[in-house]
């Protein structure tokens, strides 16, 4: 399972590499439902900074929007610090004259809200862009591109797919559908496969493994089978074209929402070996019109352009 990645977040990079239009409706609607409190979209930083310097009256409505969510977050945060300062405070004085185990704990959460915050704060309000503002994690929003009327087009979906027609419940109850198995195509995602493909520009993506697999041991020597974070890097330094599914889900009295999910398939060799049993699938750049103009009635032709992915070696660290 890709339960994280390192993404192109900037949809200039489709532009000026793929020729792709930007639907700026779908970037307009989500960040003004996103302003407005219709939606908790998250959204990452690199995202947003597409718009710093608008160049058009709609991507200056959609940098005023981002400022106003973005000002209304920072105040919260502010207002949630001065509570939790205040909360510090009052453990701290009950600590100088008596050591209670509610002080104690309350001096410890007080402490790393604090912390937890200014860094919040710290986001919002710095302009240079870090590595991790580009990273997206399952119910994120990523920059996708598909075909819609014989034009490449770059739009903004959640990473986690709502199938049309399936209820928002569906979210809670499959809580891993970020990611579509290979192996079940044609089982849960038939009505996405074959009809509604994407592709997500990836330079990294993160698994968790199991530390007793990472390290060569068995399980039982350790007091609990603990996970760790693996970064895996295309060894070439070249982005990965990574297949996807998407639908638009529709629901009276609800917004749409656009989502997709990354499909995953039997990891190689040097994945295996690092203890994770899936692997996102990049195609090759000459398949992308082909994966992106799907024939329900030639399947095959789509599993083809699967099969023969790109293929490049995966080195892996522990993640930051």
């Amino acid at each position: 399972m890709c339960y994280s990645a390192q993404i192109q977040a900037d949809y200039r990079k489709f532009v000026r590499t793929f020729g792709a239009l930007m639907d700026i409706d779908e970037f307009s609607r989500l960040f003004f439902e996103r302003a407005e409190g219709l939606n908790k979209a998250k959204v990452p930083k690199a995202m947003e900074a597409a718009f710093c310097s608008p160049q058009t009256e709609a991507e200056r409505e959609i940098k005023a929007l981002n400022d106003r969510f973005n000002a209304d977050q920072a105040t919260k945060l502010e207002q949630d610090l001065f509570k939790q300062r205040k909360r510090l405070a009052d453990a701290e004085r009950t600590l100088l004259t008596k050591t209670t185990k509610a002080a104690t704990e309350s001096q410890r959460i007080a402490t790393d809200k604090i912390v937890w915050t200014r860094g919040k704060l710290e986001d919002i309000q710095r302009a240079e862009l870090k590595p991790r503002d580009s990273r997206i994690f399952p119910g994120h929003y990523a920059p996708v591109m598909v075909i819609e009327d014989r034009q490449r087009v770059v739009r903004p979906m959640r990473y986690q797919c709502r199938i049309a027609g399936k209820p928002a419940s569906y979210d809670v109850k499959y809580p891993g559908t970020y990611n579509a198995r290979r192996d079940n195509l044609e089982g849960f995602w038939k009505p996405c496969f074959g009809y509604t493909h994407g592709v997500m520009l990836v330079d990294v993506f993160y698994e968790n493994v199991s530390k007793a697999k990472f390290e060569g041991t068995l399980s039982e020597t350790h007091d609990r089978d603990e996970n760790i974070v693996l970064e895996f890097r295309p060894s070439n330094g070249e982005l990965m074209h990574v297949a996807c599914l998407w639908s638009r889900w529709s629901a009276p009295g609800q917004p749409d929402l656009l989502s997709f999910a990354a499909i995953t398939d039997e990891p190689p060799e040097e994945v295996a070996a690092a203890g994770h049993d899936r692997c996102i699938v990049p195609i090759k750049p000459e398949d992308i019109d082909a994966w992106l103009n799907p024939d329900a009635s030639d399947l095959a032709t789509m599993y083809a352009i699967l099969d023969d992915r790109d293929r490049p070696y995966y080195e892996h660290r522990l993640a930051a």
